[in-house]
């Protein structure tokens, strides 16, 4: 497809079925976890993403060479990626997915914070400073409620550096030679870098494998041909087609599906103060992504 200036109804829909696709792999995480050590199942996510990967990329028939000035920011992206997925899959064996989801996607917030002092073409307009304002008071709001027994502090911690590691993912893109590598490229940086640091730092986490049963690995699995490779690629290419803001602005989605799912499947008890809090953090984040014709900078 040709890139397009503005959001059409395939856009749309493909971007509100992705939003509910990373949704639902945070409840698959969640389960997953019941038969593998959590970092450990992340390592095997993307070592497997990488074998799918080369096949697709051995299908289409890309190229895997970079320039070599882009291969610091690959490998530092790589490096981002194992710190995001291992905070994440603690993340949530320690806590509920509502609460990992709407933390997790705070990750406009450091993003847009980082980009103000590093991209001169991003600087915070008062309109993105309310959103920012906004999404933080939500993240606090879910960091300080402490009614759900079923979720630890340092769970929700975890989330956070999840959501900042995230955000480097995203500057490294935005800031370096690497912006200039094609997608698949990116994505095979991220998952071959992050393969070896995940299964090795897994041994630290104590068994590598809980009480594993099929429904385990086949969450596994679908984590690895659905998400790590081809959903990530599909996000890519949406990227690709569309205006950035335009397809950010259906960021705030994922969460709000992840606390409804994680009710509705896992029977989690959602607290109005976390239905507060993801509200905080959609509003902001629609704020964030904002792109009027005409802005004025914070100084």
């Amino acid at each position: 497809m040709e890139p397009k200036s503005h959001m059409d109804a395939f856009g749309a829909t493909a971007l509100i079925l992705f939003a509910l696709h990373l949704a639902f792999n945070q409840v698959v995480i969640k389960v997953t976890n019941g038969g593998f050590n959590p970092v450990f199942a992340a390592g095997l996510r993307s070592a497997g993403a990488v074998l799918v990967l080369l096949i697709w990329i051995r299908l289409r028939g890309i190229t895997l060479r970079v320039p070599r000035d882009a291969i610091p920011a690959g490998v530092l992206s790589g490096v981002f990626f194992a710190l995001e997925f291992t905070c994440l899959f603690l993340s949530l064996d320690l806590t509920t997915v509502s609460r990992a989801a709407v933390i997790l996607y705070s990750m406009p917030i450091w993003l847009a914070l980082a980009s103000h002092f590093l991209v001169s073409s991003e600087r915070l307009t008062w309109v993105r400073s309310l959103g920012l304002a906004l999404a933080m008071g939500g993240v606090a709001l879910a960091l300080l409620d402490r009614s759900d027994g079923a979720a630890q502090l340092t769970g929700d911690l975890l989330a956070l550096v999840a959501a900042i590691s995230w955000a480097g993912i995203a500057l490294c893109v935005k800031i370096t030679p690497l912006s200039a590598v094609p997608p698949a490229q990116q994505l095979m940086f991220q998952v071959l870098i992050s393969a070896p640091i995940l299964l090795l730092v897994s041994f630290g986490f104590g068994d590598l494998i809980r009480d594993l049963q099929p429904v385990h690995v086949a969450g596994l699995l679908f984590q690895i041909v659905a998400v790590a490779s081809l959903g990530f690629l599909a996000w890519l290419w949406l990227m690709s087609i569309y205006p950035a803001a335009s397809v950010a602005s259906f960021s705030f989605l994922s969460p709000v599906f992840a606390v409804i799912l994680g009710w509705l499947l896992l029977g989690e008890q959602v607290s109005l103060k976390v239905w507060v809090a993801l509200a905080l953090v959609a509003a902001g984040i629609t704020l964030i992504n904002r792109r009027p014709r005409r802005q004025v900078a914070v100084t």
